[in-house]
């Protein structure tokens, strides 16, 4: 049957995590294809109205693409036999532990399961069951919002991020911010969660403060375009630093020289002299105030 879209109720959505790179292809090929596979939904109380079960990326798409109508398949379950149905039915390979938390939650608080009876229904232990409901309650909601929208990596967040909001929720919350949508791996978030860990309290609030700039100093991430200037420009002014200080050094040691050369290295030592002195000019003459403590042997005040 086809369905137009105010009448679809899309209460499960939030169980779901959103895969950009998979929604972009799956747009691609529904605006080439149109829609071949249905979506999935089940009748609420109003006449009129569905769940939908699955087919929420389809959904999105189709949404986005200006369509009516959206294809369905009607199964004759109630909402909590088909959302367990469709978890069964899809690979299991493909959920996150966060994901079956989400599903875990709603199967307590919206249907009022209990753990025995979801540990049966899931085929797992008690215990599997709890330390899935214990991490969707430790992780905030502001980063579990997050990782739905895929900005961030869940292995991540249920790695790094869940004992980081239990030493401190305020700043878990702040890191995540920092980091959303900015792509980073796994691993790059793991050298956030190791270096806040090993620093000062001064430290780790600077690491929350500015985490990419953190990953930068540490190369973990490639410079922008300004830093990588700014990285050659240093770079350039010490070697002509290191130069000066050689030649200084020669002629403090050097032989007695006749008049002509004498003569000559004035003449070359003026020549140096307005290079530097336009390079000089080319300098602002005040720079932002880094302020107090900044260490280069401190990683996190970098």
């Amino acid at each position: 049957m086809d369905l137009e879209f105010q009448q679809l109720d899309l209460r499960y959505e939030a169980l779901r995590m959103r895969r950009p790179g998979v929604e972009k292809r799956l747009l691609a090929s529904l605006a080439e294809s149109g829609q071949l596979m249905p979506i999935v939904v089940v009748a609420t109380s109003e006449p009129i109205r569905f769940t939908v079960i699955d087919g929420y990326k389809r959904v999105r798409a189709l949404r986005q693409l200006r369509h009516d109508t959206v294809a369905a398949m009607h199964w004759d379950l109630s909402e909590s036999d088909a959302l367990l149905l469709d978890r069964f039915m899809r690979s299991r390979t493909s959920e996150t532990a966060l994901e079956q938390g989400w599903l875990l939650r709603e199967m307590v608080e919206r249907f009022e399961l209990s753990l025995e009876e979801l540990a049966r229904r899931f085929d797992r232990s008690v215990s599997w069951v709890s330390r899935r409901l214990a991490l969707v309650k430790e992780l905030p909601e502001e980063i579990q919002e997050r990782v739905r929208k895929g900005e961030i990596i869940a292995h991540a967040a249920m790695k790094y991020f869940v004992p980081l909001a239990r030493a401190n929720r305020m700043q878990s919350r702040r890191l995540a911010e920092g980091i959303a949508g900015k792509g980073l791996s796994s691993r790059q978030v793991e050298a956030l969660y190791a270096a806040w860990r090993g620093s000062s309290v001064e430290g780790r609030e600077r690491i929350v403060a500015e985490p990419l700039l953190f990953l930068r100093s540490q190369g973990e991430i490639d410079p922008s375009p300004t830093e990588a200037w700014n990285v050659s420009l240093l770079r350039d002014l010490d070697i002509l630093a290191t130069v000066a200080r050689r030649a200084d050094r020669r002629l403090q040691e050097a032989p007695p020289m006749p008049p002509s050369d004498q003569e000559e290295i004035r003449q070359t030592f003026r020549r140096v002299r307005v290079e530097v002195d336009r390079l000089s000019r080319r300098i602002p003459k005040e720079g932002p105030d880094v302020g107090p403590g900044v260490a280069a042997h401190d990683p996190a005040a970098l």
